[in-house]
């Protein structure tokens, strides 16, 4: 799956044009279901909508003192009323699952026909229920696909929305709607000159419009009775009454109907229709064979939508589980870890065995002498600095010979790398404990003795320390400094007391002698020879502990160029070793536990989360669209408080000051893009079994300026 040798080769690209479009389709995907979700309803103004146009004249006074049928195709516009004792009533804002039903229940037990304005999002939503509507003899009229005001939106959405229900209604029946209700509509008298001026230009795509006589604002609930009493016809007159079958609570309509039917029966009136009761032909034609397959294509277009949407939610809540749980368990083995050193200290035999420091080295002119000067000071009673030099070309052999330090050997080789290197010096050395350290590092002068009092357990093969950053003063260092504490090393906490270490960092950690050479030494078929040799050490059966009082200052990298191949390099190589320390899945004892403990918190947090990372931030874009403000703005503070605390936590358990805090909300919106797109490159690196070469960071000497300026922590 992942190859191993680092031949030179051109990273792959073209994904990154991939995600583009993905991520692009998603959002569409996405906004188009924002679109036809959640939708409104009711009559009359639309709130806080604004007219598309603030010029248009308003209609006509034989429009708005018209009946509310509308044919508006004609140089003279055309309107026609109900008859006398002739109701049409008209239903706005369905289909609803629940409600729909039970007003055609009501319908057909008084066996009176109606005329449905239906939503076209929802006609694809419930198909079965514009059909039956169809069956049992009533009217279907385009209320909009998404309950659009169409005085309020530019001329290419309203016909998009008049199209797209025409298709919607084709493909749930096999026929094309003519009658048209705008959405917020209400009597003719309301009519204002942007309304008008939207009813004419759909009259050109053959609409024709139904306002209403009776406006019985029934989704306002404001009872029975007043529902009744508005859907009444005065004197024995005609109307169309506007009453809703979908878009919020219709009890109070039911309940209504079964009053209003029966009783304006027994007083002579007669139900029909809008196009009956006007004595029109029918208004619903034959659609065409390209209508109704666009129609049917739409529809599983916008379940798709709705299967993607319901996709996010449920990666969204997956994710917010898995890190809340991740942190829960980080924290209570903290704790664990807390009393685990304080139960410890003073109830072991101290170790003062010798010890061998190893430093590899290539062109590390800018740190090597604080490095070694750090480990030469240190204050430990036995110990041997060997330096490996891998070829450097910048002369740091000789800055470290000129040093002329007393216990400090240099052993120079032709450059092999960092593998070979380490390899080389382990061969070299003299002592039993082993302390491999990277040529940028820098040791406090209690580091080496507190990392190797671990080694007072038997069972104890390597101990990982401390790594902290010592270029921390501008944003990037910030934002590392946060990662080394909050996330390396509170997990190393985590990994200690569930016994699982996957990693000891190459800038320092400890190792028996006996322990390397059962596994071979270090490993040079994989980047991420420090991960590869810490797995290979717990399949060997041997326990890798945390020692927290071990701190090595390590320069991070200064540029995003920088952090991109150093993270590229760690995140690439840590898929390789997982890869070829799979098979501890099936193992027994440190081995096993590395396998089913340490390797899905991997595989889970740092490969297959980070992996969805640009689908969430998408989805989080969707919200700004569609979703309230002030929940969004709720969610994310209160997300960012848990970081925030956990982040002080961790802090605090390094003793390290508050102060960087400020930096959070920033890596949360630029840092972090930069890692996860560091796994998606390092992912399809794997996938298509390119071969990742050696990145090497230039150091800037900053280590250094640590150790003279004397910081100790």
């Amino acid at each position: 799956m992942i190859t191993a040798r680092h031949a030179a080769r051109r990273d792959p690209r073209a994904h990154w044009f991939l995600l583009v479009l993905g991520l692009t389709l998603l959002l569409a995907t996405l906004t188009a279901h924002g679109m036809v979700s959640g939708l409104g309803g009711g009559s009359g103004p639309a709130p806080g909508v604004t007219s598309a146009s603030g010029t248009a004249v308003g209609p006509p006074k034989s429009v708005t003192a018209g009946g509310p049928v509308l044919r508006l195709d004609q140089s003279e516009p055309v309107t026609r009323a109900m008859p006398a004792r002739t109701v049409a009533l008209t239903f706005d804002d369905g289909p609803d699952p629940r409600w729909t039903p039970q007003v055609l229940d009501v319908l057909r037990r008084h066996h009176v026909h109606a005329t449905f304005f239906v939503v076209g999002a929802r006609v694809n939503e419930h198909p079965e229920l514009v059909r039956r509507i169809l069956a049992e003899g009533h009217e279907i009229g385009s209320h909009t696909f998404t309950h659009a005001d169409l005085a309020a939106v530019p001329a290419w959405r309203r016909d998009l929305e008049l199209s797209l229900t025409r298709k919607a209604v084709a493909a749930a029946t096999g026929r094309e709607v003519t009658l048209l209700r705008p959405p917020f509509s209400s009597v003719p008298s309301a009519l204002d000159g942007p309304e008008y001026d939207a009813l004419r230009a759909a009259a050109g795509d053959g609409h024709v419009a139904v306002l209403a006589d009776h406006d019985t604002r029934d989704w306002q609930r404001p009872g029975v009775d007043a529902i009744v009493k508005a859907a009444t016809p005065a004197r024995g007159g005609g109307a169309v009454v506007l009453m809703h079958d979908g878009g919020g609570d219709r009890a109070q309509t039911i309940a209504a109907l079964d009053r209003l039917l029966p009783d304006l029966t027994r007083r002579g009136y007669r139900f029909t229709t809008v196009s009956a009761g006007i004595g029109a032909p029918a208004s619903m034609l034959p659609a065409s064979a390209g209508s109704r397959l666009s129609g049917t294509a739409l529809r599983w277009t916008q379940a798709g939508a709705g299967w993607v949407a319901d996709g996010m939610n449920l990666l969204l809540g997956i994710a917010l589980v898995l890190g809340v749980a991740r942190l829960a368990v980080q924290v209570v083995c903290a704790q664990r870890h807390v009393r685990r050193v304080r139960r410890r200290t003073g109830h072991r035999p101290e170790v003062r065995a010798p010890v061998s420091v190893i430093v590899p080295a290539y062109n590390e002119a800018a740190n090597i002498a604080a490095t070694v000067r750090s480990l030469v000071a240190s204050a430990y009673p036995a110990l041997e600095v060997i330096v490996v030099d891998d070829g450097s070309t910048d002369g740091t052999a000789d800055i470290v010979e000129r040093l002329r330090l007393r216990g400090v050997r240099v052993i120079r080789q032709d450059n092999a790398g960092k593998p070979a290197a380490l390899n080389t010096g382990i061969r070299a050395a003299r002592a039993e404990l082993l302390v491999l350290v990277d040529g940028d590092t820098v040791f406090q002068s209690d580091t080496v003795y507190r990392l190797v009092q671990g080694f007072a357990d038997r069972s104890v093969g390597a101990i990982s320390g401390n790594t902290k950053v010592a270029n921390r003063r501008r944003l990037l260092g910030r934002w590392q400094h946060l990662e080394y504490v909050i996330g390396f090393n509170l997990d190393r906490r985590m990994y200690d007391v569930l016994e699982c270490m996957p990693t000891i960092p190459g800038a320092i950690g400890a190792f028996r002698r006996e322990v390397l050479m059962a596994v071979g030494g270090v490993p040079g078929d994989t980047l991420a020879e420090d991960t590869d040799l810490t797995m290979a050490v717990l399949r060997a059966g041997w326990r890798v502990v945390y020692e927290e009082a071990a701190i090595a200052w390590t320069e991070a990298p200064s540029t995003l160029r920088q952090l991109w191949r150093q993270r590229y390099r760690w995140c690439y190589g840590t898929m390789q070793a997982m890869w070829k320390h799979r098979h501890a899945l099936r193992e027994s004892g440190a081995g096993g536990k590395l396998g089913r403990r340490g390797l899905p918190y991997l595989t889970v947090f740092q490969i297959l989360l980070p992996l969805t990372a640009p689908a969430v931030d998408v989805f989080a874009l969707y919200g700004l669209l569609f979703l309230p403000w002030s929940t969004l703005a709720l969610a994310w503070f209160g997300l960012l408080l848990l970081q925030a605390a956990t982040a002080g936590y961790a802090l605090r358990l390094d003793r390290e000051r508050l102060g960087p805090l400020w930096a959070l909300p920033l890596q949360q919106v630029v840092y972090r893009q930069l890692m996860y797109l560091v796994v998606i490159q390092s992912a399809v690196t794997a996938v298509i079994g390119n071969r990742l070469r050696w990145h090497r960071m230039v150091r800037t000497g900053e280590a250094a300026a640590l150790a003279t300026a004397g910081r100790t922590g």
